[in-house]
Protein backbone atom coordinates (compact mmCIF):
# COMPACT_ATOMS: atom_id res chain seq x y z
CA UNK A 1 0.00 0.00 0.00
CA UNK A 2 2.97 2.45 0.73
CA UNK A 3 4.49 1.43 -2.66
CA UNK A 4 1.32 2.50 -4.46
CA UNK A 5 0.85 5.46 -2.83
CA UNK A 6 4.93 6.62 -3.59
CA UNK A 7 4.56 5.69 -6.90
CA UNK A 8 1.03 7.02 -7.53
CA UNK A 9 0.87 10.07 -9.90
CA UNK A 10 -2.75 11.12 -10.22
CA UNK A 11 -3.20 14.49 -8.17
CA UNK A 12 0.21 15.18 -10.55
CA UNK A 13 -1.42 16.98 -13.46
CA UNK A 14 -3.19 19.37 -10.53
CA UNK A 15 -0.79 20.36 -9.29
CA UNK A 16 0.86 21.55 -12.38
CA UNK A 17 -2.33 23.15 -13.66
CA UNK A 18 -2.23 24.91 -10.08
CA UNK A 19 1.20 26.38 -10.46
CA UNK A 20 0.71 27.28 -13.81
CA UNK A 21 -2.50 29.14 -13.17
CA UNK A 22 -0.62 30.90 -10.55
CA UNK A 23 2.02 31.85 -12.84
CA UNK A 24 0.07 33.31 -15.20
CA UNK A 25 -2.43 35.41 -12.02
CA UNK A 26 1.13 36.84 -11.03
CA UNK A 27 1.54 37.60 -14.58
CA UNK A 28 -1.52 39.27 -15.27
CA UNK A 29 -0.95 41.40 -12.21
CA UNK A 30 2.10 42.66 -12.87
CA UNK A 31 0.91 43.36 -16.37
CA UNK A 32 -2.30 45.37 -14.75
CA UNK A 33 -0.20 46.91 -12.90
CA UNK A 34 1.98 48.37 -15.54
CA UNK A 35 -0.85 49.20 -17.51
CA UNK A 36 -3.01 50.90 -14.49
CA UNK A 37 -0.13 53.89 -14.42
CA UNK A 38 -0.57 54.63 -17.89
CA UNK A 39 -4.28 54.56 -18.36
CA UNK A 40 -4.01 57.14 -15.39
CA UNK A 41 -1.63 59.50 -16.88
CA UNK A 42 -3.93 58.97 -20.19
CA UNK A 43 -6.91 60.08 -18.15
CA UNK A 44 -5.24 63.01 -16.57
CA UNK A 45 -4.18 64.07 -19.59
CA UNK A 46 -7.90 63.71 -21.41
CA UNK A 47 -9.51 65.72 -18.22
CA UNK A 48 -6.83 68.28 -18.20
CA UNK A 49 -7.88 68.76 -22.43
CA UNK A 50 -11.18 68.92 -21.26
CA UNK A 51 -11.15 71.30 -18.66
CA UNK A 52 -9.64 74.10 -20.03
Amino acid sequence: MLKKFIYECDGQDLVEYALLVAIVALGSVAALTAFQSALTAAWAAISRNLSG
